[in-house]
């Protein structure tokens, strides 16, 4: 897992300098895995995130909050009654293991001096976050668990807080180099990065392939290692204890799509040129960034999944409904055919016999060649011409319907697409709330029996800042869209969205300016990044000024046509849509 000991270890020594002393002033839960301390000091605020999540534990100051539920869950409820108020004395790591503990002291409900410990294990599946008195008994965790065989723990309140398991690895900050080198020779059929990984305390997979791979060059066993080899490793474990002892150097490690890959505390050579290496400021805004970008997907897929769910079954019905309409419609083409026997059977009517099962007649639209024309035996050569009308009126009507209905579909499968990107991209709970409000009022969702739902404040628009000073508004769903671009916008205001893509309507308010071309490409590519083809190249975005905008007859929330407009090409840049952003 990316957060390994040797990282944590950087982290605490950061975060003893940032919030030791720092009172914790609210605490909120945005879910049952992640909790967040909102810290005050003399030197201003700090929001310190813990996640025991299995898949992304971490603990770090954070300027990228989630966003909390309307109702705090009880675990929450406790932490404030206990914790709120409280000073952070300090902040410790077990060695150099995964488990870290703070030491907060506050007073009681009565008055009274009250010291807690919390204990948080960074442990993927087996994270938890644990609130024990000054004697060891804990009072709440966040992950109960019975008696378990494999760990001998019980965490339940009431019960003494155990330590998790030692797996009796090396640290290396205490331990001789030598002995530490006669650890790895005991494990001779192992490739050397992973007698690394057994070995030591706090290592990561990818730190033990990068120490191997630094000593042999292609991670050889441990016995194919020479007199050399152990020399080199040596030098290389003596240089991981030299930069664990300073400050480290906190990196971000990027695929050649710059998508974040891994992080780590020095720079890392194993991957060549298809990796490259970031240098961050601190390792909680690394680990803030990493983590950030991996979670937010999953963050809106799990607050999202039933809603996308539900979308997208409507979406494959109005799918199939659209294909039915069409199939029909490719009928009603043949309408003309019924009408040619209908005329011509008239024409030829006197010479026609009733009780025949065909006419032959000369089709005098079509250089009168020969055409037999099929016919009911009970009706007259009349009868049979007007059951052909009928069917050619038929036909003829179903078209005219069937023309309005197709565009309907169309017009509801643009919008339902445009609905699952905005959920797709929502970024909590306010916004899939706002998004569920549209559903229903556009009657595609019902509500409860009682009608009733917790309210929560609407969100404004997310707000950019361009390099030449000139604000630029994106609305989050269809109802912001529609605000800003019929409502809340002036008249020569400029209006930027993705061509041939859902995705936000983009505002730059203009103040009456001759908006800067910089700008002008800067909404351009902050409208391709807030849309469905944010991870494409050469995206066609549509400009114009909000007056050429206007909403069809008939149409859904957030739809606009416009006919004078112009065109230009970018590519969505996330790095430049985050230093625009006002956050």
């Amino acid at each position: 897992m990316p957060l390994d000991g040797y990282t944590l270890s950087f982290l605490v020594k950061e975060l003893k300098n940032e919030i030791t002393g720092n009172r914790i002033e609210k605490i909120h839960q945005p879910s049952k895995d992640e909790i967040i301390f909102h810290l005050r000091s003399r030197n201003g605020a700090k929001k310190l995130f813990f996640s025991v999540s299995s898949n992304y534990p971490r603990i770090n100051l954070t300027e990228n909050a989630p966003e909390n539920p309307a109702v705090p869950p009880m675990f929450c409820m406790f932490m404030r009654k206990r914790l709120t108020g409280c000073v952070i004395d300090s902040i410790g790591q077990l060695g150099l293991d995964r488990t870290i503990y703070l030491d907060v002291s506050g007073t009681n409900e009565i008055g009274e001096p009250a010291g807690y410990r919390i204990w948080f294990e960074v442990m993927s599946k087996h994270s938890n976050f644990t609130i024990t008195d000054t004697d060891g008994i804990i009072l709440e965790s966040l992950k109960k668990s019975d008696f378990s065989p494999n760990t001998g723990r019980q965490i339940q309140p009431g019960f003494r807080f155990i330590l998790p398991p030692s797996q009796n690895k090396t640290n290396i900050l205490v331990t001789d180099i030598n002995d530490i080198v006669g650890n790895i020779k005991d494990h001779p059929n192992r490739k050397l990065s992973d007698a690394l990984l057994s070995v030591l305390e706090g290592a990561s997979p990818l730190i033990s392939r990068e120490i191997a791979c630094s000593v042999t060059g292609n991670d050889s066993a441990v016995y194919d290692l020479t007199d050399y080899h152990y020399s080199k490793l040596e030098d290389e474990l003596c240089k991981l204890r030299k930069e664990l002892e300073g400050n480290g150097s906190p990196t971000l490690l990027c695929k050649d799509d710059n998508k974040p890959f891994d992080i780590s505390f020095r720079d890392i050579t194993q991957f060549g040129f298809s990796v490259t290496s970031k240098q961050m400021s601190g390792f909680s805004e690394l680990t803030d960034l990493f983590f950030t970008e991996k979670t937010s997907a999953e963050r809106s897929g799990q607050q999202g999944k039933e809603l996308l769910k539900t979308l997208n079954n409507l979406l494959s019905r109005s799918m199939r409904k659209l294909e039915i309409r069409e199939n029909e419609l490719k009928e009603c083409a043949e309408k003309d055919k019924y009408r040619i026997y209908a005329e011509l059977i008239l024409a030829n009517q006197y010479s026609l016999v009733k009780g025949s099962l065909y006419y032959d007649v000369e089709n005098f639209y079509d250089e009168y060649k020969s055409l037999r024309i099929p016919a009911d035996p009970a009706l007259s050569p009349a009868g049979n011409a007007q059951k052909y009308f009928k069917e050619y009126n038929k036909l003829k009507n179903a078209e005219k319907l069937l023309d309005n209905l197709i565009e309907e579909s169309h017009t509801e499968i643009t919008y339902l697409k445009s609905v699952i990107d905005a959920v797709e991209r929502a970024d909590g709970f306010t916004t899939i709330s706002e998004i569920k409000n549209e559903l229903y009022e556009e009657g595609y969702l019902k509500r409860n029996k009682n009608g009733k739902s917790a309210k929560m404040k609407s969100l404004p628009p997310l707000k950019y800042m361009s390099d030449d000073g000139y604000t630029i508004l994106v609305g989050r769903n269809n109802l912001q869209n529609e605000n800003l671009s019929l409502k809340s916008s002036a008249r020569d205001d400029s209006w930027f969205h993705v061509q041939g893509f859902p995705g936000s309507h983009v505002v730059v308010v203009g103040n009456g300016d001759i908006i800067p071309e910089l700008t002008c490409r800067q909404a351009a590519i902050i409208a391709a990044y807030n849309s469905a083809a944010k991870d494409s190249s050469g995206v066609p975005v549509d400009y114009t000024e909000i007056r050429e905008l206007k909403k069809p007859k008939g149409g859904k929330t957030g739809m606009v046509i416009y006919h004078k407009y112009n065109t230009m090409w970018v590519t969505p840049d996330k790095e430049l849509c985050e230093r625009l952003k006002i956050k």
